[in-house]
């Protein structure tokens, strides 16, 4: 007698969850034999022998060294397998396009990144953008990898149910369905999301906050993108707008942000500030002999190795930004009493510098019993923390739902 349809969905409901699980524990615990996944997940032998030989049959687990050095009968271990697939991340920003090629289990194979300029207009720089993904899904034959999807870490309001850039300030775009463009081009499962949350989700998966739960994540750049992990889930708000940390009002009368409004927290924190500080400072008749003679061309990393080198206006600004940042994860620590605080992008050049400022700040204006044990970190991807959040998206769909089971 054929079972009912629903019951039919339901047990694939149920195989598809219980497979992802068992991704889960290959992920994180890997390399394990099949007895330690049925006492992790609970699951009885013979569940689990299914669902590793599905896996097995998919290239996306593979068999390792013979288990020889713990109690009981030998066996073999298992672990995802790097040849499973490739994955694409790609980060449009402001002023620069990313990308990079992984395996199935994140290991880099190709990257490259070009400048690009928002007064090239959204046609020229999404043309490039497709080029550059083109010739990373080429490495795809190669290395006989099949590929799997392609991220995009963008700098706006992402509407996730239809893959759409509602709204980036500092590019000047609006509800472009850059889902459907990317996927009428590739043909591919093509995954969007705002590039503060790519990027959190990029050290949750592969960075500094591997394993831990309740993380915020900044960027400073052009911008200030900001994800915030709440439970090892990305906090997307009502809508998925959640987390424009960097459009938080500091100032009402302050310097005019992208977005429209004055005294945004990112008007004052990033590299932007920075060299506007130390402008100002050189206009003021102040005196370098570490930075170039003409203040127009001074640039961050410029900025960064001067004050390294302990030169005074440098170091005075960098304590500038370094103070406003703190300001700013104070509040959130009092808000989200977070594990984590993580910098990335562009701080990451300055963060033997700013991060002690950020830490005194912070101990200064957080909540005492809030602010236990949080610790403030660099990223451990830098200026790649979004890119990789990128292939994050792409491997995150697989593992949590896993199609073929």
């Amino acid at each position: 007698m054929s079972l009912p349809t629903s019951a039919t969905a339901d047990q694939n409901l149920v195989r598809k969850f219980n497979t992802s699980v068992v991704l889960d524990i290959l992920r994180r615990q890997a390399p394990v034999s099949r007895a330690e996944v049925a006492a992790c997940t609970g699951l009885n032998r013979s569940t689990i022998s299914s669902i590793v030989n599905g896996l097995l049959n998919e290239g996306l687990v593979q068999e390792t060294i013979l288990q020889s050095d713990r109690v009981g009968r030998p066996g073999m271990l298992l672990e995802l397998n790097p040849a499973g697939g490739l994955a694409v991340g790609v980060e449009l920003g402001v002023d620069f396009i990313s990308v990079i090629v992984t395996d199935f289990v994140a290991h880099v194979l190709w990257r490259q990144r070009v400048d690009s300029d928002p007064a090239d207009g959204q046609l020229k720089i999404l043309e490039r953008a497709f080029a550059l993904t083109q010739t990373a899904l080429d490495e795809g034959p190669s290395r006989n990898l099949r590929p799997l999807g392609i991220g995009v870490g963008v700098p706006g309001l992402v509407d996730l149910r239809e893959g759409t850039l509602r709204l980036a300030p500092n590019l000047g775009w609006r509800n472009t369905p850059l889902r459907l463009m990317w996927t009428q081009r590739f043909n591919l499962p093509v995954f969007v999301e705002n590039d503060g949350n790519a990027a959190a989700l990029g050290e949750y998966y592969f960075g500094v906050a591997r394993g831990i739960k309740n993380v915020i994540y900044l960027s400073a750049g052009v911008g200030l993108g900001a994800g915030v992990l709440i439970g090892g889930k990305l906090y997307r708000g009502s809508h998925g707008y959640a987390a424009e940390i960097g459009h938080m009002t500091l100032d009402p009368n302050g310097a005019a942000c992208g977005c429209g409004k004055r005294g945004c927290l990112e008007t004052v924190v990033g590299p932007r500030a920075v060299v506007r500080q130390v402008r100002d400072r050189l206009s003021q008749g102040g005196q370098s002999a570490h930075l170039p003679a003409k203040a127009e061309g001074i640039t961050f990393e410029q900025v960064v190795e001067a004050a390294r080198q302990g030169d005074a206006i440098s170091l005075a600004a960098l304590q500038e930004v370094g103070n406003y940042l703190g300001i700013g994860i104070a509040n959130l620590i009092n808000i989200f009493n977070p594990e984590m605080v993580v910098l990335g992008g562009a701080l990451n050049l300055a963060s033997e510098i700013l991060l002690p400022i950020v830490e005194r700040v912070v101990a200064a204006n957080a909540l005492g019993i809030v602010n236990e044990d949080v610790k403030i970190i660099p990223s451990a991807h830098g200026t790649e923390a979004c890119v990789m959040g990128a292939v994050a998206l792409v491997l995150d769909d697989i593992l949590r739902e896993p199609a073929f089971a």
